[in-house]
């Protein structure tokens, strides 16, 4: 069982990491339904917005209360957010609450925490809310995925990458269900690895998919990273425990270089693709989040 300290800082930093990463999914279906789905659309602007207000009401609480390795490794926000969330609004018509990224800018890190009975009692509380919204996220994800296969419905969305993020969406349930016990995820290394080296490698599968053929460096750097995934995830039991991670750990500062340069690239206008900029900066900071992960391995 985690100690109350423990308990209160890892459930402030694992739901500002993912209700962010959650709330942006739903924001990328919404975004990407026909007008002939009018109702699914309001219905992830709904769920999208009862995470925003989820968010704004844990941030006044995690303000010193958060590491400063979960600040400093950019995985809750970085300098390119609010830029990519500012024109990736305007260009869809669809609404981000930035307020939340601002605050999240400035946060401090766990200096002069008070990390009191109330304050648990609270994120116990917050922790069960989450949880139940975030089943029924999963199941509003699972429905567009099966009305997507059975032809029911068209979003611009590959079915792999509803079932990515329908993965993301049951790891952070296990991370709730955990925490209601006052545990946290007990993996293998293998698993750990394999779950996040799995993430990566498909985040360079639908970078390759969106961009537009002429961007053939780009694409075929993707498609390298792909492959090095790929044979990460299969020699990971053979592997030294040591080697597996330090090699899955240098792959991830690549990705994070190509993401950050494809960030950029995307704000700038100077990428040809149908990937929007909040899109790039979304795995940006799941690489980020990644590589902190590795660190404490």
């Amino acid at each position: 069982m985690l100690s109350r300290e423990k308990f209160i800082k890892f459930s402030l930093e694992s739901n500002l990491f993912y209700l962010r990463i959650m709330k942006e999914h739903l924001f990328f279906i919404e975004t990407s339904l026909t007008p002939v789905e009018e109702d699914i659309q309001k219905m992830s602007d709904l769920l999208k917005k009862s995470l925003e207000e989820l968010m704004l009401e844990i941030l006044p609480l995690a303000n010193e209360c958060i590491s400063k390795e979960v600040i400093s490794s950019c995985e809750l926000v970085t300098k390119y957010t609010l830029e990519a969330e500012r024109i990736t609004s305007n260009l869809t018509g669809a609404s981000i609450n930035m307020e939340i990224t601002e605050k999240e800018l400035e946060l401090l890190c766990d200096n002069d925490c008070d990390y009191s009975e109330w304050l648990e009692t609270y994120i116990v509380n917050f922790n069960s809310r989450v949880l139940n919204i975030m089943e029924e996220v999963l199941s509003f994800k699972e429905r567009i995925l099966k009305e997507f296969s059975e032809c029911k419905l068209f979003i611009r969305v590959y079915p792999k990458m509803l079932e990515h993020i329908i993965h993301e969406t049951k790891l952070y349930l296990k991370i709730l269900n955990c925490l209601k016990e006052k545990e946290i995820p007990v993996n293998t290394l293998c698993e750990e690895l394999n779950f996040w080296n799995h993430i990566m490698g498909e985040h360079a599968q639908f970078i390759d998919g969106m961009l537009d053929p002429s961007e053939e460096e780009l694409k075929k750097a993707a498609e390298k990273f792909v492959l090095n995934y790929e044979i990460l995830v299969k020699e990971c039991l053979r592997m030294h425990k040591k080697d597996m991670v330090n090699k899955s750990f240098k792959l991830t500062e690549y990705i994070k270089e190509y993401k950050t340069a494809a960030t950029k690239g995307l704000l700038d206008c100077e990428i040809k693709s149908i990937i929007p900029p909040l899109l790039g900066d979304h795995v940006l900071r799941e690489a980020n989040h990644y590589l902190r992960l590795l660190k404490e391995i």
